[in-house]
């Protein structure tokens, strides 16, 4: 009877270390974070993206309780930062801020060494600032039946200043071509700054610019805003038209930004990080912040994000290889 006892004895201490085993990874997980998190941004510091980034970091710090370090990876149109996420190790302690450059980037590069599809998880679409196409002020167009009309009568002769060659900018321009068919000159910059500025000083005649980085140059009279590439009127410039009243149906472009993890990140951190990322784009405060910057929040699902990016990069494959834009 004694050594039958002690044989139950054992056999239940044994039982009871494999449950606390199979136990403890489920408690870890459930207290995640419990260390500083890092959110890789493709963009260099003070731009909209990285604006968002820090904004979402921060209320994500006073949500979970521990810090969201902002780590900025620019170069290669966000490919750098993009191809150091994608390798990161998947669990939970380094994110993404993923951009429209991850959509149009496929189309446009030659190769890559990542593929947004396969090695990320979409958490959560944070903001989308449409284009707008803007004008330098002393040109003979004021609306864009006008500038189609000169365009027309002047094909090869109207250039449009970008940010960079591939980057949604130099597509919207594109597709206006397509859809207008008109025949309008691409001059990259090597950022959005220099070709605002170039087409404020009249050396560029047009452009498509975000409305996050133009809205309050528009509004002090520096440039003329002729449609805005989005679904409805932005009401922070309510007699700009959009491309889709003009006559474009479904002419939508967006510089959009959201966070992203690693292929392989535990579902279960998926869903804080959306859960928690849905509720800050719901607050009062964020939301006015953003919009003041011509930024609108959008708070996705998982789900949702990931048929919108399976979306944009169907969209911009097409032009892209209309126009053969290839980096």
């Amino acid at each position: 009877m004694i050594i039958k006892n002690r044989f139950i004895r054992r056999l239940l201490t044994c039982a009871a270390l494999s449950l606390a085993t199979v136990a403890t990874p489920s408690l870890a997980q459930n207290k995640y974070p419990d260390r500083p998190v890092k959110i890789i941004v493709g963009f260099a510091p003070g731009g909209p993206t990285d604006i968002v980034a820090r904004l979402i970091g921060s209320r994500l710090e006073k949500a979970l309780g521990q810090p969201f370090v902002i780590e900025n990876k620019p170069g290669g149109g966000s490919n750098i930062g993009s191809q150091e996420a994608a390798r990161a190790k998947p669990d939970g302690y380094t994110l993404f801020l993923g951009t429209v450059a991850n959509a149009t980037n496929l189309s446009t590069y030659k190769k890559l060494n990542y593929d947004t599809l396969r090695d990320f998880i979409p958490i959560s679409q944070l903001v989308s600032s449409p284009s707008i196409l803007v004008a330098n002020n002393d040109q003979p167009f004021k609306t864009l039946p006008e500038l189609i009309a000169y365009a027309k009568a002047n094909p090869g002769k109207l250039a449009y200043a970008t940010s960079g060659a591939g980057g949604s900018p130099h597509l919207a321009a594109e597709m206006l071509n397509m859809r207008a068919g008109i025949d309008t000159l691409h001059v990259p910059y090597k950022g959005a700054s220099p070709a605002m500025n170039d087409v404020i000083g009249g050396q560029v005649a047009i452009g498509f610019k975000t409305a996050s980085g133009v809205t309050t140059t528009i509004q002090a009279g520096k440039l003329r805003a002729l449609a805005v590439a989005g679904r409805e009127r932005m009401p922070q410039l309510p007699n700009v038209p959009t491309l889709i009243e003009l006559g474009f149906p479904d002419f939508e472009v967006s510089s959009w930004s959201g966070l992203m993890a690693p292929t392989g990140t535990p579902p279960e951190i998926i869903n804080l990080l959306a859960k928690t990322t849905i509720e800050i784009m719901k607050s009062p405060d964020v939301r006015k912040q953003l919009e003041g910057i011509g930024a609108f929040p959008v708070g996705s699902t998982p789900e949702e994000f990931k048929k919108y990016i399976e979306a944009e990069i169907k969209k911009w494959a097409i032009v892209a290889k209309t126009a053969k834009i290839e980096l």
